[in-house]
């Protein structure tokens, strides 16, 4: 093993949270002005030592702690290169808010895995990565799309569909997204569940509002293929709805989302799993973009970010 570090950015998904699951499209984009970094470094002992922010200590002793997932994503990759008994010092320092609904738990698994790849002088394919990621994301969220792992470790923003290779998608040179972070902690399992448990107890009712969920998607492809951010925003507030009907918004969300359409976004819902985490809101211009940021930190966001669609690169 040699030192080695590997980066990623979080990820906001744009449209398409839960409907993605049963086989409806989502559109989701990097934020590479969010960062995370894991390094690795060789010890001369047979100490294996995490450092984090939620978790500091030997690997050993993590399997009881909010790193149980990622811990058992390092043991498979430390089998996998014949090193199990590698002493090492990982370090993870990320700019991303746990358990919000940005990608967190994915971007630590991209940046471990290249981390480990790089530190032994391996070539790591892209669908390599996301087969590697599948293993924390699986053991911390049960039944992953796969579209944070797929998105936290692209450069471009990303069409998906589960199953599919994810396709990168072009976005307007205009155009903004404010996030806000409620404070509250995303639910990713539990509002999984909780879709899961009214498919079968509605199966017409929540397949309509999963539907409804996949055409929002669609006409928002269209919107940004136009560059056309009215339409673009109508789709963001029908998503809104049906993620309501399906219970996963909450009222801290629903006070963001409020407060940012009467700032004069053009769309506002919220991005991940819901039940608490983040909301996005669309502005046509930056002056759009600071009105509605200021709104939110005055109801009650406890972090904003702005990322503006030019950052958003052509796909190659």
């Amino acid at each position: 093993m040699n030192s080695a570090t590997g980066t990623s950015f979080a990820k906001i998904i744009l449209i398409g949270e839960h409907a993605v699951v049963y086989g409806q499209p989502a559109i989701a984009l990097p934020v590479p002005t969010i960062r995370l970094t894991a390094s690795l470094t060789p010890r001369n002992d047979a100490a294996q030592l995490i450092h984090t922010s939620y978790f500091t200590g030997a690997l050993s002793d993590s399997t009881a702690t909010d790193f149980a997932g990622i811990a058992a994503l390092v043991t498979a990759l430390l089998a996998h290169f014949e090193a199990t008994n590698q002493g090492f010092e990982l370090t993870i320092q990320s700019q991303l808010p746990a358990e919000r609904g940005m990608g967190s738990s994915a971007a630590t698994a991209t940046a471990i895995i290249r981390a480990f790849y790089a530190a032994f002088a391996t070539p790591l394919a892209r669908p390599t990565l996301l087969q590697w990621a599948a293993v924390s994301e699986k053991a911390i969220h049960g039944n992953p799309s796969g579209l944070d792992a797929a998105t936290t470790s692209a450069v471009v923003p990303q069409w998906f569909v589960r199953g599919q290779a994810p396709t990168p998608i072009a976005f307007p040179a205009a155009g903004s997204l404010v996030i806000a972070d409620t404070g509250l902690l995303g639910q990713t399992k539990r509002a999984v569940a909780a879709v899961a448990a009214l498919r079968k107890a509605q199966p017409a009712q929540c397949s309509a509002h999963l539907s409804a969920i996949g055409a929002a998607v669609r006409r928002a492809a269209l919107g940004l293929a136009q560059s056309d951010l009215p339409s673009l925003g109508a789709a963001l507030d029908t998503a809104q709805g049906e993620l309501a009907a399906l219970g996963v918004s909450a009222p801290a969300l629903d006070r963001l989302i409020q407060a940012a359409k009467g700032a004069g976004a053009l769309g506002a819902k919220l991005t991940g799993s819901g039940q608490g985490g983040c909301m996005i809101a669309l502005a046509d211009t930056p002056a759009a973009a600071a009105r509605i940021e200021a709104a939110l930190q005055a109801t009650g966001a406890t972090q904003t970010w702005r990322h503006d669609f030019a950052e958003s690169e052509e796909p190659a």
